[in-house]
């Protein structure tokens, strides 16, 4: 079991410029998650979704996260 507060402190020490939303989907292992991020700036969708998903590599490949739907945003 992972907390929103792990996944955005994971999420923050590599995106630190970021606001992080998470929510429950179904149980505490499929998260939607927002990130709005100044890093995304000039990133494709598939390179902002890449940031976020090494941020949280161990807890997808260890299934503790089973299910994440993303959203990225840029800042301007």
């Amino acid at each position: 079991m992972i907390t929103k507060k792990e996944v955005i402190h994971l999420i923050s020490k590599k995106l630190p410029s970021s606001k992080i939303f998470v929510e429950n989907i179904k149980g505490n292992d499929h998260l939607q998650v927002t990130v709005i991020a100044s890093e995304f700036n000039g990133l494709s969708l598939i390179k902002q979704h890449q940031l976020v998903y090494s941020a949280l590599k161990e807890e997808l490949a260890s299934e503790v996260i089973h299910a994440l739907s993303l959203k990225t945003i840029t800042t301007n």
